[in-house]
Formats: C-alpha cells, structure tokens, sequence
C-alpha cells in the first residue's frame, strides 16, 4: 500500500552517462584500438574527445546537476566541473539512492544520445568494434556493477542494417533488451524510417524482442525563432518538438506488421499528446481517402497506445489528464544530470501531481510500464521494500550522502552583460569553446 512518496518505486525513463576516460581503453581489442576514441586534456585543462580526424567534447550537454541555479547557463568543458556521480558508476548510485530512483536507462553523452559520431566516422569496420565496446562496457561494466538497478541501452551501426541486426542479437544474448535509434535517420543521410533499408533491422527488433528508443535531439531540429530568441522560449518548446517524430514513427508500417514493436518517446513530456492524439485522428477521418492512409480500419491513436511510451520529468497538466494518452503509456524520467532534472527532490515533486490516480496508475507510471516496456526486473535482483524512495534514501544517509549545491566552473554564455540569454548567445559560446579546442590541437 501506497502511504506516501516514501513507498513509491521510481524507475527512470531516461538519465545519461558522461563516458568514463577508460572506457574504449579497456574495452577496445585487436587493430580497432589504432582509432579508437581517446580522452586528452588540452593546454587549458579543458577535456575532450579525439576520434578519427574529429574533436568533441568530453562533457558538456548541460550536465550541471549539483550547481547552483545561476550557473546552469555554464557549459561543463572537464570531468572536473561535474559531479561525480555523471561519470562514476558508484557515485551514480550514490545519487540514485539519495534521489529516491529505483532504476535507470542511462544515454550515452559525448558519443550523442544515440552513438551517431560512430556511424560517421570514416573508418566503419573499426566504428563497428568502437560500437561493441561501448554496448560491452554499457552492459558488462556500467549496468553489471550494481544488477537491477541499471537498463541495458545498446547503439548500433545505423549505416549496414544487416550489421545492426547482428548487433542486436549480440547484445541480446548479453540481455540487453532496449536500443537507441535515431528519430529521423535522414538527418545523417541515411533513408527514411520508411524505407526498405530498414526491414532486416526491424525484423531484429521483433525477433529480439527490442525496445526502440527515440530521444530528442536524436534527429530532428528543436527549431528556435531566431539568434536573438531568449534561451529560455527555445527551451520552453523543445519536447513539443518531438511531434514531428512521433507522427512519423506513428506511420511506420512495420509498427502493423509487427504487433510488439515497442517504442519509447525519451524526454518527451507528455502534456501535449491529447491534442496530438485527436489531431491524428481527425486528420485520418478527413483524409484518409485520397491519402490511401495505412489507417483504414484503425485509427491512429489505437495504434499508438499499443506501441508508445512518453515520458515526463514534471507534468502537471499530462498527469490530470491521464485518460486522454493511456495509462499504460506513461512513464517517469529524471534526465539526470541535465538542468532539467530535479535531482535530488525527485520524489518532493513527483508525489504531489500523482494524488489525483489510483495505487494502480500510480504504480503503472513510476515504474510497471518501464519495467514492461524495457522488458527490465529489478524485483529480480532486490526485493520490492528495498527499492523504495525511504529505503534507498536511509542508506543513502547512512553513507552520508552530500547533496549540497557547488559551484564548479565551466564557459559562460554571457560576460559582463545583464539581459535575457539568447540562442545566438548559446551557439556563439559552443563555438569558441570549439575554436579553442582547434587551437590547442594544432599547437
């Protein structure tokens, strides 16, 4: 029985790794090791990635978690400047269990949520072992340090479908169930989700039982008005953006051929999927006809509700209107450690906006449809009384967790000036971040 927040068990949708300096060094074998991604540290002390002829940064991505409000705008650019817990798999627990998160499914972050600067680097034989050995560290090393507390998330060689496909059996004996695609492949030049290209891989998903996992950013452009928009509009906007692909994904055809196909909308908010819903269906009572529509005797919003799931860090708005997107539907992400997450209060803001539902529902979203969903135990490995939000808090203050806000550093969008933050400011301050990084190279 659900008394308090302090019996819930919250499973997270959605967090993300900043990738370990080790990783490919202990994970990387044969020729593959000659281009693997390497961790350096330019003449400034700032960090970064090298990986066949291209730099990027080794953190970044707004991974501020544990700073202060007024330095949320300051771009991490060294593993220095973040909390522990980003990169660490312990301190990650650490920061689980003071948050009250029974479990997670963690993006990668330097190598971009879906792994796409593997599927552009030259080189595709040795991106293809860089692609193992990241999925081997993901399963072997992250998600393995503490079982049932970790969801096994794979990348894939999105160039070969049938490569990707023998990826996925391979992760799958390994008992990984969820990857992560890209929510619009053409984007990186490669055929829509509509293609043929795309059916060894989908065939894989089924046969494998496979959760596909569509985070935004993945693809698609989260538009902003102008370089002149204040940062905070673009940002008010960004999960309404995944529209654009959750309405294509929504006419996959594979989605009819294969009845199991799963699909989850990563930070997606869940607000705007009513009107989303109704729209779908109007649109496919009005011109279904001349469309020669794939929804003929089924309407779109029937389709959805069998094979999305959404996910929310903060919805008031979704959570009361629950009936109208699907209990089933509906799952809870911290998105640790972006400014978004509301670590460590989690469960402070979470159990407010649940009064309204039942112990099922309420169960259902804070963890049942994720467990469902990414075909994911943890009652397999702890027993329900342990993975509570009071039971892993006390041993989070058993083991003195500190979760005092510290100021750490980073780059600034804005020196000296007092007014709104801009897009324009945004992307200027990554391009000299990236400039200075080029600088120090060629020194």
């Amino acid at each position: 029985m659900i008394k308090d927040m302090n019996d819930l068990v919250i499973i997270s949708a959605d967090d993300h790794v900043c990738e370990p300096p080790d990783l490919w060094e202990k994970h990387t074998v044969g020729e593959a090791r000659e281009t693997m991604p390497r961790f350096c540290t330019d003449e400034n002390g700032k960090n970064y990635w090298e990986y066949m002829g291209k730099k990027y940064p080794s953190v970044g991505l707004n991974a501020v978690v544990g700073r202060p409000f007024e330095e949320y705008g300051m771009e991490p650019t060294s593993l220095a400047d973040l909390r522990k817990g980003c990169y660490d798999v312990h301190a990650r627990i650490d920061d689980m269990d003071v948050n009250g998160i029974a479990a997670s499914l963690c993006f990668g972050n330097s190598i971009a949520f879906n792994g796409r600067v593997f599927n552009t680097a030259p080189n595709k034989k040795h991106a293809l072992a860089h692609i193992q050995a990241y999925n081997d560290w993901q399963i072997d090393e992250w998600c393995a340090a503490y079982p049932g507390r970790f969801i096994p998330l794979a990348i894939l060689p999105l160039w070969d479908p049938e490569a990707a496909a023998a990826e996925i059996k391979r992760v799958s004996d390994k008992g990984c169930h969820c990857i992560a695609m890209t929510e619009n492949p053409t984007v990186a030049g490669l055929p829509s989700i509509h293609n043929d290209y795309w059916k060894p891989l989908w065939k894989a998903v089924a046969d494998y039982d496979m959760t596909i996992n569509l985070h935004i950013g993945t693809g698609n452009p989260q538009p902003h008005a102008s370089l002149e928009t204040p940062i905070e509009a673009w940002i008010t906007t960004m999960p309404m953006s995944v529209a654009v692909g959750a309405a294509d994904w929504l006419h996959l055809k594979a989605l009819q051929e294969y009845p199991n196909m799963r699909i989850v909308l990563n930070e997606s908010g869940i607000g705007w999927i009513p009107y989303f819903l109704e729209r779908a269906d109007f649109s496919n009572w009005r011109h279904k006809v001349w469309t020669h529509s794939i929804f003929q005797d089924r309407k779109p919003s029937e389709v959805f509700r069998e094979h999305f799931l959404v996910c929310f860090v903060d919805d008031h708005f979704g959570l009361k209107n629950l009936d109208a997107i699907g209990e089933d539907n509906v799952a809870y992400e911290c998105d640790y450690p972006h400014s978004d997450s509301l670590w460590p209060e989690v469960p402070e803001y979470l159990w407010p906006s649940i009064q309204h539902l039942t112990e099922e529902q309420i169960e259902k979203i804070t963890h049942r449809n994720a467990m469902r969903f990414f075909r994911f135990d943890p009652f397999r490995h702890h027993k329900r009384e342990e993975l509570t939000v009071g039971a892993l808090r006390a041993r989070a203050k058993a083991r003195g967790v500190d979760t005092t806000p510290v100021s750490m550093g980073g780059s600034k969008p804005l020196e000296g000036e007092v007014r709104p933050v801009t897009s324009g400011d945004l992307m200027r301050m990554m391009a000299a971040h990236a400039e200075r990084e080029a600088e120090a190279k060629s020194a």
